[in-house]
């Protein structure tokens, strides 16, 4: 999270005031690093390289075919519509899903998502009312409402539909770790990339999106080493 780190920073060089050479490096670098996380240059060093290894997917699907759309969070405002209720990246994601289960015909429409204590409902719930709203007809809706995160989908996809192949929706920055941990739970992902956050600017220009999208990819470079590191240790434990 870039702007906490800044903090940090700067509280760790107000402690060091009197150190000049240390209070100097040290402002230095925040400075550096808000001018590269706030402007486009983050685009170019960290959202592109994950939303450029997948397109935007416009192919129809087998019959039988099943569209998973996986959760980002939402609100309890009641007295809003589900959809209004979602997160931007969810709302994101599930519009896409629709986009993809008009694509074809016959197909199940899977929404996720968990109930960590602090909201009136499961996630996967909201979804699942949200793509009514949108049009997808009830019964063609699968809940997984336990999955607490990606790799439990995995795990819930697979025991509600075995290694079938099926059209996978998430955020494009997402989508590379997604892929790498559907696949490693013996699934066969046809990769749905939606809520591209990479968009072209002025070289000079810092802005609050860039330091949002800074946070999503570096949360996706570090989710993506934990799931080596996983891997790693599962392979020499085995």
């Amino acid at each position: 999270m870039p702007l906490p780190l800044v903090v940090l920073i700067l509280l760790s060089t107000w402690l060091w005031i009197r150190h000049r050479r240390f209070a100097r490096a040290s402002i230095a670098t925040t400075i550096l690093m808000i001018m590269i996380l706030a402007s486009p240059i983050s685009n170019w060093l960290f959202v592109n390289p994950l939303e450029s290894q997948y397109s935007a997917n416009n192919a129809p699907m087998k019959s039988k075919c099943t569209v998973l759309i996986l959760g980002s969070g939402h609100n309890d405002m009641t007295d809003l519509s589900a959809t209004q209720q979602l997160s931007s990246t969810a709302l994101a994601r599930l519009v896409e899903g629709v986009r993809q289960f008009k694509l074809s015909q016959n197909c199940r429409f899977v929404v996720s998502g968990w109930n960590d204590g602090s909201h009136l409902r499961s996630h996967a719930e909201v979804m699942a009312e949200a793509a009514v709203e949108l049009g997808i007809p009830s019964d063609r809706i699968d809940k997984m409402p336990l999955a607490k995160d990606t790799d439990e989908e995995a795990v819930y996809l697979k025991q509600l539909q075995g290694g079938a192949p099926f059209r996978l929706v998430t955020s494009a920055t997402h989508m590379p770790r997604a892929i790498a941990i559907f696949k490693q739970r013996g699934l066969v992902p046809e990769p749905a990339p939606t809520d591209f956050i990479n968009s072209p600017s002025k070289w000079w220009r810092l802005e609050a999106k860039q330091l949002n999208a800074s946070q999503r990819a570096i949360h996706e470079y570090l989710g993506l080493a934990w799931f080596h590191i996983k891997s790693v240790l599962k392979a020499s434990s085995d």
